[in-house]
């Protein structure tokens, strides 16, 4: 594989250490496979972003395959991932793109939150499931479909345990969000919540989720919380991204979501944006405001 490059694309967060992991697991990822070319750049709030991370990886090589690093397919996904995409195929006429799907919520996903799920009940000392509630917490997007995947993957959970509530709830951009649904909760009956945040790596909403956690927890001080962690470096995640390169191959074109479609075509006017304001050397303000106003995928 010396001439085919593998390219790891994260969303990018404000929170250095959010971008840290995501390259600290490319690493982790290239130790599996000594033999594999992996490089990894942001869709925005990072030094290398999409452009410049494509052209990297276009270098002596003759197939790059695009590996969205995303969990939901939103906006990032449908229509900026694409044009980037196109970009950089007419920039490099000689180097084969493909693009696999995004890590989406199938059940190798399912397989890592209940891993998680399971740790924070057994933190709990395995408490009654009927009294105890779950909430599946998700970043949140404006591209209901996004919500959607999410919404199944609660329902999925509820089927495999013997809860009686498997709540969904939204850090931002939608609802509802978590302090309503633990309300709920408790309002129901339930003396324990677990709180499964369904994010690969750290960032600013993970810090904003432990201090709505905290405050909480000092608003109900009866109620037994158990607050999870993101999990991008569990091992199903890794065997997922293993498995897309693997599908790659025998995708007809390599599309993604989106590419080829006309409809997206018409829509990236009003909804492509420009994240070199979201370089590291930038200034954040506008950064700020993007990122709570697009919410990724």
């Amino acid at each position: 594989m010396n001439d085919h490059t593998i390219l790891l694309i994260g969303h990018g967060s404000r929170n250095r250490e959010g971008n840290r992991e995501i390259l600290q697991f490319a690493t982790q990822w290239q130790a599996r496979h000594p033999g594999w070319r992996i490089e990894a750049c942001f869709i925005e709030h990072a030094e290398v972003l999409l452009d410049e991370g494509l052209d990297r990886a276009a270098r002596n090589a003759r197939r790059v395959t695009v590996v969205p690093f995303i969990l939901n397919a939103a906006g990032h996904v449908k229509m900026e991932l694409p044009a980037a995409v196109s970009r950089a195929r007419a920039r490099h006429p000689a180097v084969d793109f493909a693009c696999t799907r995004h890590l989406g919520m199938g059940r190798e996903m399912l397989a890592v939150l209940k891993g998680q799920l399971d740790r924070l009940l057994h933190q709990l000392a395995t408490p009654d499931p009927r009294t105890t509630g779950v909430i599946l917490l998700g970043r949140g997007s404006s591209d209901a479909g996004a919500n959607g995947e999410l919404a199944r993957m609660t329902r999925w959970v509820f089927e495999d345990y013997d809860h009686d509530l498997v709540d969904l709830a939204f850090t931002s951009i939608t609802w509802p969000r978590l302090e309503t649904v633990v309300q709920r909760q408790i309002r129901l009956g339930m003396m324990q919540i677990c709180i499964v945040p369904v994010y690969l790596f750290s960032g600013v909403l993970m810090d904003r989720i432990k201090a709505q956690t905290e405050r909480l927890q000092a608003q109900f001080p009866h109620i037994a919380f158990a607050l999870g962690t993101h999990f991008g470096f569990d091992k199903g995640i890794f065997d997922l991204l293993d498995s897309r390169i693997g599908e790659s191959g025998a995708a007809e074109g390599g599309l993604l979501e989106c590419d080829g479609c006309k409809y997206r075509l018409a829509a990236e006017a009003e909804h492509l944006h420009d994240h070199s304001h979201t370089h590291v050397h930038a200034a954040h303000s506008q950064g700020d405001a993007h990122e709570h106003e697009h919410a990724p995928a």
